[in-house]
């Protein structure tokens, strides 16, 4: 087995795990360019997987990385996928339309990768708080609505991408909307996203291991066009504030290149070693440590992950039974 750590690049799994891309069907959300979702499916497309369908809220930037795969590998196929993580509606509308490609009979993995963080307040369309449904409840439908193609693979994974900011907030079920904005911590409400993440792999290794596998991953920090709108230099006192309110030990952001954090995506997607760690949290290119490593118990509690699967539900109006 390969050592890996946190100087390994997503080149250099993407070698090692060549023989697993090839011939695979990969659908990645969060593929505008310059960021860790792009970087992912270009460092993937190198070893011939059969289809690359790229997901984005807007069909230009999208395109922008659909065109660099192309002129770089022409032999890879590359489709785009409009998908707006921020109503729920559009999010039913990209499901029906990947479930009717029938020339594309299963997907073998889904990477949840898009996401915002630090925002201000604001409700989506659907009335919740746009941090939670954007990175986590809308993922959570999509994934349930295109199951059957996953289901359809002979071995499918579905990857989260989380963070270790999970460690500002466990879900508050209770209160997810942060009392109408009155209450919002954009920290909190991103680590309250990132703690779900970690959950719904949880959940789903629970309700389909027999089928299925499925991790969440911590990336690492990067300076990619997630983060354009943050002053770090004056996030960092706020980031601080909340990890004192919680106890935990607090320290600087340390930042690496996306080659670097894109890494652990492709050990996610494509690692066989994974395949006795089904919901596991990865760090590093590596199954998380919780005695070494910063995972928090609410991110891998499956009473929490049930109870975010049912809240989950309400929320989109739709019950998932496996």
């Amino acid at each position: 087995m390969p050592f890996y750590n946190q100087n390994t690049t997503a080149d250099i799994v993407a070698a090692d795990v060549a023989a697993q891309i090839e011939g695979k069907v990969i659908l990645t959300t969060g593929v505008s360019s310059g960021t860790l979702g792009a970087t992912f499916v270009e460092s993937i497309a190198q070893h011939r997987p059969a289809l690359l369908i790229l997901a984005g809220r807007s069909l230009t930037k999208i395109q922008e990385t659909g065109k660099a795969i192309t002129a770089a590998f022409p032999a890879v196929t590359v489709r785009l996928l409009e998908l707006d993580l921020s109503s729920l509606a559009a999010v039913r509308k990209a499901a029906e339309k990947v479930n009717a490609w029938d020339d594309i009979p299963h997907i073998d993995v889904l990477v949840n990768n898009a996401g915002v963080m630090g925002v201000p307040w604001s409700k989506t369309v659907d009335g919740i708080e746009s941090t939670f449904e954007i990175n986590h409840l809308a993922h959570f439908l999509f994934t349930n609505l295109i199951i059957t193609k996953l289901l359809a693979a002979k071995n499918p994974r579905v990857v989260n991408v989380g963070s270790e900011g999970h460690r500002f907030n466990p879900v508050r079920f209770g209160d997810y909307n942060f009392h109408g904005g009155s209450a919002y911590n954009k920290w909190q409400a991103y680590g309250q996203s990132k703690t779900a993440n970690m959950l719904f792999s949880v959940s789903l290794a629970k309700k389909l291991g027999g089928r299925l596998k499925s991790y969440c991953l911590h990336p690492g920090f990067s300076g990619t066009h997630l983060a354009d709108h943050i002053d770090w230099q004056q996030e960092q006192v706020a980031i601080q504030e909340v990890e004192q309110v919680l106890g935990n030990e607090t320290g600087p952001i340390e930042f690496r290149s996306p080659a670097h954090c894109a890494a652990t995506h492709v050990y996610a997607a494509f690692d066989p070693a994974l395949e006795a760690h089904n919901g596991g949290y990865l760090l590093n290119c590596h199954v998380a440590d919780p005695f070494v490593d910063t995972v928090k118990p609410w991110g891998t509690s499956e009473v929490e992950a049930e109870k975010l699967w049912r809240l989950s539900e309400k929320l989109v109006e739709q019950k998932f039974t496996y």
